[in-house]
């Protein structure tokens, strides 16, 4: 068992070298790499701070030269990455454990999101208590806050870090027996206001004899999916909740960037999209909404989320958008639209009832898709179990039709 230690040793290198020490006492081989610039370490690495700026296509000279710290800690996290990555392949890391405050964070990180979903990582850092999604983005990275700064070893840093490293030692010593899944998997996306929907259709595709991963789309959820899709873990999408968009487009809190909705199409993924969730765009406290969007429509989903309705502009905007990434698909595509509403609260009676931003959104994607996307128009609002079921049964035909399909059903 190979624990990798990423650290900057011309800084952290007492702390490093004492979880380093922990570890091996319980039997875990550890491998240190190291990723500080300017000083010299107290021990000698496993893999040196020379070889990490050379995966990363540059010399500790010319970073030490340039002197610009962002650059150099950019640099140094684009060769970690390199090295895990390789160290991973060749069957030499089975974790990652990370020391730091922001540069070292910025670094490990950087080389725990290069690696599966699955392999143990564990950031150490002044950093956890904070922000933690430009560290751990849409991967299964942990962070545990160090409590005091990672400066010197007492009493406190010890404990601390000591805890880090015999998680570690649980985490790649012990067989957690996961049954390994053959069925074909299915990613969806869901929401709240669409979780009807999507327990009705996750049912109906189980029976079928498909494997389900739901993914909460938040940002970091449609990202996660997406990047699952690419590692070919996701073998068929079905997405039922596209709001992330709404939030990119009008400045929402969960925005899954601009590439949302298009792996399953490069990847040739076969794909059932629905129009879930994109009457709203999500922020936090009420208090917590830009002072540009007041007079607008909202609805206090609990005390943390504030949800603002979207306008029949921002629909037609939408649907253009929703369309022309569904245009581009390789893949077997399908889009449903669920015309009595697209969420829970977007029915007659709801608070974001609109039957006129809905219809700009419809119209937007009917005039904008091509004919290679099949469209599916239902008379039904999204959680009605009508288009549930459409949803599941046109993905499964499409997964049947490309052979990706379980044998046997059940």
């Amino acid at each position: 068992m190979s624990v990798v230690i990423i650290g900057t040793l011309d800084t952290k290198g007492d702390e490093i070298g004492f979880a380093r020490d922990v570890l091996e006492a319980q039997g875990v081989d550890a491998h240190v790499v190291d990723a500080g610039v300017m000083g010299e370490p107290p021990f000698d690495p496993d893999t040196s701070a020379d070889a990490v700026a050379e995966a990363a296509g540059t010399t500790l000279e010319t970073l030490r030269e340039e002197g610009g710290r962002g650059e150099a800690m950019a640099a140094m996290g684009e060769g970690a990455a390199d090295v895990a990555r390789r160290l991973y392949e060749d069957g030499d890391l089975e974790g990652v454990l990370g020391l730091g405050g922001s540069g070292n964070t910025s670094i490990a990180t950087a080389a725990m999101r290069a690696l599966p979903i699955g392999v143990p990582k564990l950031m150490v850092s002044t950093m956890a208590s904070g922000d933690t999604e430009p560290y751990v983005g849409a991967r299964d990275v942990m962070m545990l806050y160090s409590v005091a700064d990672i400066e010197g070893l007492n009493q406190l840093s010890r404990r601390v870090i000591a805890n880090a490293a015999l998680a570690m030692v649980g985490m790649v010593t012990n067989d957690p027996d996961v049954a390994v899944d053959d069925r074909p998997t299915i990613g969806i996306t869901m929401f709240g206001v669409t979780t009807p929907c999507v327990r009705t259709a996750r049912e109906r595709l189980e029976a079928k004899g498909y494997e389900t991963i739901v993914f909460h789309a938040t940002g970091t959820g449609g990202r996660a999916m997406e990047s699952l899709v690419e590692e070919g873990v996701v073998d068929g999408v079905l997405d039922v909740t596209t709001t992330e968009w709404a939030d990119e487009l009008v400045g929402g809190v969960l925005s899954a960037g601009p590439d949302r909705l298009e792996a399953a199409g490069s990847e040739g993924v076969p794909q059932v999209v629905s129009t879930g969730a994109l009457d709203m765009v999500n922020f936090g406290p009420r208090e917590s909404v830009p002072e540009e969007f007041e007079g607008r429509q909202f609805h206090v989903h609990n005390p943390q989320v504030t949800l603002m309705r979207t306008t029949p502009e921002e629909n037609a905007e939408l649907g253009t958008i929703v369309a022309e990434k569904l245009n581009a698909a390789d893949g077997p595509t399908a889009l449903a639209l669920p015309l009595e509403g697209v969420s829970a609260i977007d029915i007659e009676g709801e608070d974001f009832h609109d039957p006129e931003a809905d219809a700009a959104l419809f119209e937007a994607l009917r005039s904008t898709l091509d004919d290679d996307v099949e469209l599916i128009e239902l008379e039904a609002d999204l959680n009605d179990d009508a288009v549930a079921t459409a949803l599941a049964d046109t993905l499964d035909e499409y997964m049947r039709a490309t052979g990706r399909a379980p044998s046997r059903e059940g």
